[in-house]
């Protein structure tokens, strides 16, 4: 079978499951997520094994670190993976949930009712944990899934989506719930995109580059999973010590994420109290600077930064830094050179927080805490499909009801339209 017809037979395979997920329970989903979390830690050893082939695999091909970081799972990361299908399952289900109730003149009763979104393809690259996140919420919310992970994961993808498939099974569900494009053949994306006659939605996850291109050529609907571009702003007022653990927590904890800081702004009034400690404590852990020239003033031994390094997403510990006259010439420089994915500032002016996070175009903005809490456990939605930075249907973490969509509920006593 040539690799346009298996995608096409998987995509229509996954079309008639979602049509038996959209009747199901939230008791039954729920059993099956309990399920699914109990072969995870059952099969711990088995999903290491294959992870281990992919993690042995990468570095022979000569993975950078951060990919390398983002392929790995461990006990720790399996163990979160089955602590968000725990949170998942502690969600209300909103399938089926009833909002903007209202009464028209006429007496006709009008709803909005959420509603899966059906067919779901995922496009997504080296992260394996996102095959049970993905799954877990495309289940929860009622909606079948069409899986296509990245070549570097291909082992661990396998075995993760074995052990879905034994759990659908075991609770008597189509296997097609979940599907798996089970080859590394690059063909499958550029089929998968054409499949519009069974996908409802195409979520992608990866390199940017790999996402435009998908945005380019799909004839499937696209919610984009946004570059990270993220911001932390040091405003005059900033408590100097809170600040400093912010900003190194947010770039630092962990790199190759998209809410990991990429670029600092120091407000003028604090540059010469803040800066120097700041980046010598950075560079000491491994961060290369690149500042503009007056941050590299206050500390030798940053590199000049070029016109280019503002608009980079880093992945990797690297950082730019640039000192700014006013809050308006931070917020400028955020909305011109950021990717509108997770900001933040630190102030202890509540007028100042509350221009920046009125004004900030971004899909979440914080004050007086760390970037890296733009993730879907953390924000409460038990686990992420990705987060989006489109202002079309989502926006921001995707959770349960961003797997959702609406029709219109109206209910008359035989009235008609004059």
């Amino acid at each position: 079978m040539n690799i346009k017809n298996l995608v096409e037979n998987k995509s229509k395979a996954v079309k008639a499951a979602s049509w038996v997920l959209y009747n199901l329970s939230a008791a039954t989903k729920n059993k099956l997520l309990r399920r699914i979390a109990s072969e995870l830690v059952a099969n711990t050893k088995s999903i290491l094994k294959a992870n281990s082939i992919d993690m042995n695999n990468g570095k022979k091909s000569g993975l950078s670190n951060s990919l390398l970081d983002r392929l790995l799972l461990n006990e720790k990361r399996i163990g979160a993976m089955v602590y968000g299908i725990k949170d998942i399952i502690k969600l209300k289900d909103p399938v089926g949930t009833l909002h903007d109730k209202s009464c028209r003149p006429n007496g006709l009763k009008v709803a909005r009712m959420r509603v899966p979104l059906g067919a779901v393809g995922i496009i997504y690259e080296s992260r394996p944990n996102v095959t049970i996140d993905a799954a877990a919420l495309c289940l929860k919310s009622g909606n079948a899934v069409l899986l296509r992970g990245g070549s570097e994961a291909l082992n661990s993808n396998r075995e993760l989506v074995r052990i879905l498939k034994q759990a659908l099974k075991a609770e008597a569900l189509p296997l097609a719930c979940v599907e798996f494009i089970d080859t590394t053949d690059r063909g499958a994306v550029s089929a998968m995109v054409k499949q519009d006659k069974y996908l409802d939605v195409i979520i992608p996850r990866g390199s940017q580059a790999m996402i435009r291109a998908i945005m380019e050529n799909s004839s499937v609907p696209v919610i984009a999973h946004g570059e990270g571009n993220c911001h932390v702003f040091v405003e005059k007022t900033a408590d100097l010590k809170a600040a400093e653990e912010i900003v190194f927590n947010a770039k630092t904890s962990r790199p190759s994420v998209c809410n990991a800081l990429e670029k600092l702004l120091v407000a003028k009034e604090v540059a010469k109290k803040f800066l120097p400690g700041m980046l010598k404590r950075l560079a000491e852990h491994g961060v290369e600077i690149r500042a503009d020239e007056y941050s590299r003033a206050l500390y030798k031994n940053a590199k000049l930064a070029a016109e280019a390094d503002w608009y980079k997403e880093y992945h990797s510990l690297v950082i730019g830094v640039k000192v700014v006259a006013s809050l308006e010439a931070a917020i400028k420089h955020i909305n011109t050179y950021g990717s509108h994915h997770s900001d933040a500032i630190v102030s202890k002016n509540k007028a100042a927080c509350a221009k920046f996070l009125r004004e900030v175009d971004s899909a979440a903005v914080f004050s007086n805490t760390s970037t890296r809490f733009n993730d879907g456990f953390e924000l409460g939605l038990g686990a992420e499909i990705g987060i989006s930075t489109q202002k079309l249907h989502a926006r921001g973490p995707m959770g349960l009801t961003e797997l959702t969509s609406s029709k219109f509920i109206v209910s008359g006593k035989g009235q008609i339209r004059k």
